[in-house]
């Protein structure tokens, strides 16, 4: 009989787990899967940490979090500064004072804000009501053509004049010359990549691969004291009720006998004509000086059940359909968390934060 039968040894999975075992608690993590790590796992490749489901940078203001994880792995310090590519045109992200000089020639924070705002009552903004609308007030509409539209069409399947306003507020918009696109204090890759870090988040824990929680839901009562289930909430009621909608990514991964394809770990590719959404050189996350390289070509497509969901579609119907498998969930007697049990889009930080938010609400009950 364990402590916590913890489905899901992705990031939210993996803290809970090695919180309870800190606190003597005896805990079994499986996952459906043949790798432990969820979306965050890299693995060797030419001696190239390749990561498996797309870029994962760590970063965060929260202090704690960042000395949790500095536990169990040392962080180099990478900084994310992402290029876009519209048809041979290169522009820097996040969206910055060397943008706005490729783009118009201005020189001055006082004049790309003239810009930007000339082409906002161009377009008769007021109270932008979705993404383009908003895009646009932030930026101005020759760069939302070319460096917004494009790409969020491919992303998520649909038109920006579609889409909620709030998708876009997460894009920072700076009037500085600086590159780095999070504004955090502390950010950076795991030496050796984050399997690594995974190996020791989860060491001295039983760990079951390749264990389907549906096969064991009915006994799960007579494997441990309490349940934490981070997969789709969805998925854990057997679609009952429908299905939430998420877009998926499909990887095109090579190993090109260059030591640098692209000069950059991220480049985006705005136009909408190029069927990717970004190439990723997984060596310069890490520094990395191999003879050869690898890239992975990221498409975005609309998911469906079986494959691996990615980003929720946190629209009003899909947001509504969740509040009712919410409502099912709080009489299950089981913890829900992570980022497809809560259908929100998370960064790793604040996964990590709720995960230990949550063992320190659950330990304090007991």
């Amino acid at each position: 009989m364990y402590d916590y039968l913890v489905v899901g040894a992705g990031l939210y999975g993996a803290v809970f787990a090695r919180c309870a075992a800190d606190d003597g608690k005896k805990v079994l993590v499986i996952d459906k899967r043949d790798h432990i790590g969820g979306n965050c796992y890299t693995e060797s490749i030419e001696g190239i940490n390749v990561h498996k489901y797309g870029a994962h940078i760590f970063h965060t203001n929260d202090r704690e979090v960042w000395e949790f994880v500095n536990r169990y792995a040392d962080f180099n310090r990478y900084t994310n500064s992402p290029v876009a590519n519209y048809k041979g045109e290169l522009y820097s992200l996040p969206f910055n004072m060397y943008t706005f000089n490729k783009m118009w020639g201005v020189i001055t924070p006082d004049e790309a804000r003239m810009r930007i705002e000339e082409q906002r009552r161009e377009a008769g903004i007021t109270e932008p009501h979705n993404l383009e609308e908003q895009a646009i007030s932030l930026v101005g509409k020759d760069i939302y053509d070319k460096l917004i539209k494009g790409y969020t069409m491919k992303q998520w399947g649909r038109p920006c004049s579609e889409l909620p306003a709030s998708i876009i507020k997460r894009l920072p918009v700076r009037f500085t010359y600086d590159n780095n696109y999070f504004n955090a204090l502390y950010q950076g890759i795991p030496m050796g990549g984050y399997t690594k870090l995974f190996e020791k988040l989860l060491d001295g824990i039983e760990v079951r691969l390749g264990t389907d929680y549906s096969k064991l839901k009915e006994e799960a009562g007579q494997i441990a004291a309490k349940v934490v289930y981070t997969g789709a909430l969805d998925e854990f009621f057997g679609y009952e009720l429908g299905h939430l909608e998420y877009r998926t990514v499909r990887f095109e991964t090579e190993t090109l006998d260059t030591p640098n394809y692209q000069g950059n770990a991220v480049i985006n590719y705005t136009d909408e004509e190029t069927p990717y959404t970004r190439i990723i050189e997984h060596k310069f996350f890490e520094f990395g000086t191999s003879d050869k390289t690898v890239i992975s070509r990221e498409y975005s497509y609309e998911w469906k059940i079986g494959d691996e969901p990615f980003y929720p579609v946190n629209d009003t119907k899909n947001g509504e359909l969740y509040a009712k498998y919410e409502d099912k969930a709080k009489s299950t007697g089981i913890i829900f968390g992570g980022r497809l049990a809560d259908y929100k889009y998370y960064d790793m930080d604040v996964t990590v934060r709720k995960a230990l938010d949550m063992y320190r609400e659950v330990s304090a009950a007991v």
